[in-house]
Parts: structure tokens; sequence; C-alpha cells
């Protein structure tokens, strides 16, 4: 093979391989740009369904359809070439039982040619788990702070505290004997979440857990300082761009008020009649 053959995409065996290795490096995309900035950086890029906040101004990730997530799926793939896509399973597409889970998972891969899914649950979706992972639907599970529950959970709470960490403990490792290849960890002590990675036999990948999960993830506007709404203790801005963009629209505004944009740089000079210059 040619030393410069291109980098092919991992599949969902290839990250449960890099269980105790490498760390992991994910992120979410929704846009084809995006995606090509994360290209081969991100060993997957996850299409998440915090999308409806990110992008499309819901209050939480519930409101989100299966229509957007295919759309924004299409997206990301066009701009994917070396990472894994991974679609997330948005509310109310896989809770009701197996065999609607699995239609709607077949859906989502059959549509954006996804490398697997994502869906939230523990313990009460091990049996879901096993059934379409038998089918082959390589699933990805969230556990701990799972944002399409945030109405009976209360809020956008901390996971596993106390008396708590037993029960979080059972769903990490009913999801992985459920076959599972990964498990995100959701804003889970960092302690815990050392607990659940040292446990068992498939990869953790944290956000809001523990610099010793097997990789992390961030919603890369949160990362990036476009999403501003609010910023999770757990986000590191690693840039502000939307501090950037706010200040470059204000003085297109000025320039424009002030006639100094467009200059004649940024113009077409006349021409003789005919000319095609």
């Amino acid at each position: 093979m040619s030393a410069t053959a291109r980098k092919t995409a991992p599949m969902p065996q290839d990250i449960l391989a890099r269980k105790g290795g490498t760390p992991i490096v994910s992120l979410t995309a929704y846009t084809t740009p995006m995606a090509e900035m994360m290209d081969g950086v991100c060993d997957f890029v996850l299409v998440g369904d915090s999308v409806g906040m990110v992008l499309h101004g819901l209050p939480s990730t519930v409101g989100v359809t299966m229509e957007m997530m295919i759309m924004h799926g299409k997206a990301v793939r066009r701009g994917l070439t070396a990472s894994m896509l991974v679609m997330d399973m948005p509310f109310g597409t896989y809770e009701e039982s197996r065999e609607q889970a699995f239609r709607n998972a077949a859906r989502l891969m059959a549509e954006t040619d996804a490398g697997a899914v994502k869906l939230e649950g523990g313990v009460g979706m091990a049996d879901t788990i096993r059934f379409l992972v038998a089918r082959g639907i390589p699933v990805m599970a969230h556990i701990g702070l799972t944002p399409q529950s945030i109405n009976t959970l209360g809020g956008y709470k901390v996971q596993g505290r106390g008396e708590e960490a037993a029960a979080l403990m059972a769903d990490a490792k009913a999801v992985a004997d459920a076959g599972a290849f990964a498990v995100v960890l959701e804003k889970v002590p960092a302690v815990l979440a050392d607990e659940i990675t040292a446990e068992i036999a498939i990869p953790t990948i944290g956000i809001g857990a523990s610099a010793n999960c097997d990789g992390q993830i961030l919603v890369v506007d949160d990362m990036l300082g476009l999403f501003t709404a609010f910023k999770a203790k757990f986000v590191k801005r690693f840039a502000h761009l939307g501090d950037d963009a706010r200040g470059a629209i204000q003085a297109y505004a000025d320039e424009v008020h002030a006639r100094s944009f467009p200059s004649p740089e940024h113009t077409f000079a006349e021409t003789l009649a005919g000319s095609s210059k």
C-alpha cells in the first residue's frame, strides 16, 4: 500500500479496540464545513440532537425530529472521509419498543450513511441495545445526564452522586453487556467515571466526567465560543468565535453606514461597450 494512501474512517470495532489506549477524540458537527475541519482530527463525529438548541433555538433536545437529524446527518456525511459518523437517535424514536428503535435506527443509518447510532439510557435500554446490535446496528450508549430526560431528572444536574453511584455503575455494566461498543458518560463525578472506566470493557467517552475516560467529546459550538446562551462548567472555550463574529458584524454595519464599504477594490470599473472585462 502506498505510504500516501488516504486514511480511512474508523469502524465501531476500531473505537472499541481503543479501550485503555490513545484517548479517543470526538466533537459534534451539524454542517458540512464544520465536518470538513474535523475530518481525520476526530476519531468519530457525532451529529448530536444538541443541534436543536445550538442551531434551531429550541429550549431542549426534546423537540428534535428525525427529519432534522437526517438533514444534518447528510450534511455532515458530505464533509467526512476519515472520521466515523455517529447519529443521535432523537427523543421518542426508540423508547416505545425494540422494533420502533430498529426501524428508526435503520432509517438513520441508511439515509445518512452513518457508522453507528447513539441512544440514551442504561439498564432500561439494555434490551433494546442488544436487539439492535444483533440486527447489525452498532450502538453507542449514553448514561449519566441524559438531556432527553431532563423533565424527569429535574434539570441538568450532576448524576451519580452518593447513593446514585451504584445505579449508574449498573447502567454502565448493562449497556456494555448488551453489546454497545462505547458509552458516553455525561456530567458524572470524576471518581465515579474513573471507576466505571476501570470496570467495563468498552471505551468511556467523557463530557463533564474525567480526563481518565477513554475519550472525550464536546459540542463544537461550545468549545469554539459560538454558542453563548449559557456555558456548562465542563466546557472549555478553545476559541471565542462568537465575540469575533459579533465584532465583525458591527464593523460591517459601521462601514456600510459610513459608505466606506464597498470601497473601489470591491467594485467593478466601467468598461467599453461590448468588453468582456
